[in-house]
């Protein structure tokens, strides 16, 4: 059995020394193969930071009646956290940092100040901004929630009904960016399998004398199979190699590129935080489909 194994892997060491140019051939053509999943990996981490981004920025307004004490309010914070595990987030709002906000905001508006000051008073309400995790449908639970009568008291009123037909949108749009790269990178990668396995063919076919040869000699099918199957995984991890460096470099050097455009994301960390799952990734696919191709390939040539 060991001798066997040996004697195979020194063929495919040897067809895979003497055919350089299709060896390269292969390499190549897998090391794009690679890179383009690799680059499809990345890209989804990016959709799904934006996507966070902005779901984090939708959120619904409980706005509280003027009499409200803080207490209460901060009472009934503590029981919309407790209604469902999809609330991401509830944050309570001052009558006083509501105003201080909106003076930051409008500092350079003379009119709203002018218009500010002769109120005299503060007008704005304390408030409790709402985000959660999912989708529209959680919104309008958690609105119809405040809205009953053990919330009411204190609640004046739930901005839900003006928010409704942008929280839709937003969330319409983002489940479309999910599905676009999904179904982009399913046709991507079938076209670029198609590829690998036409160069695999065109390695496979140099040799299919020497495979009709052995056949006819007696050679098992395993015998036969076995250095095209080593070749493939040996394509396969080069240019997993060559691929997994490709990205550690790309990652590290576009990285203040990238958060320079997208504040708060950072290619090379989530390189590093997802560096297991990105290795078997690329040796996976880069092994799998260089042995599956050669498995397939020389099926052909074994019936004569």
């Amino acid at each position: 059995m060991v001798t066997n194994f040996s004697r195979i892997f020194k063929f495919a060491v040897n067809d895979f020394s003497r055919n350089k140019g299709i060896s390269l051939a292969a390499i190549f053509v897998l090391v794009v193969t690679i890179m383009l999943v690799t680059w499809l990996f990345f890209f989804h981490g990016i959709s799904k930071f934006l996507i966070s981004q902005v779901q984090d920025r939708i959120d619904i307004t409980a706005y509280f009646k003027d009499d409200a004490q803080e207490q209460d309010i901060l009472g009934v914070k503590e029981e919309i956290l407790k209604l469902s595990p999809d609330i991401k987030a509830v944050e309570y709002v001052s009558k006083e940092r509501a105003m201080l906000a909106f003076n930051e905001k409008h500092k350079d508006n003379a009119v709203l100040a002018k218009a500010l000051e002769e109120v005299g008073t503060n007008p704005f309400l304390p408030s409790l901004n709402i985000t959660t995790n999912g989708d529209p449908v959680q919104f309008a639970e958690v609105s119809n929630v405040l809205q009953t009568a053990n919330f009411s008291k204190f609640i004046d009123k739930v901005d839900f009904s003006q928010k409704k037909d942008t929280i839709e949108k937003v969330f319409s749009i983002t489940s479309n960016i999910n599905t676009f790269g999904l179904i982009l990178g399913i046709i991507l990668v079938i076209l670029a399998i198609l590829v690998v396995f036409n160069t695999i063919k065109l390695a496979v076919d140099s040799s299919k004398d020497e495979i009709s040869t052995m056949r006819i000699v007696g050679a098992t099918d395993w015998f036969i199979r076995g250095p095209f199957i080593i070749q493939g995984a040996i394509y396969g991890f080069i240019a997993f190699v060559i691929c997994f460096l490709i990205s550690a470099v790309s990652a590290y050097f576009l990285s203040p590129k990238i958060s320079a455009v997208l504040p708060g994301f950072n290619t090379f960390d989530y390189f590093l935080s997802n560096i297991w799952i990105l290795v078997l990734i690329q040796l996976a696919f880069g092994a799998g489909v260089g042995i599956i191709s050669s498995f397939i390939v020389v099926r052909k040539y074994l019936d004569v």
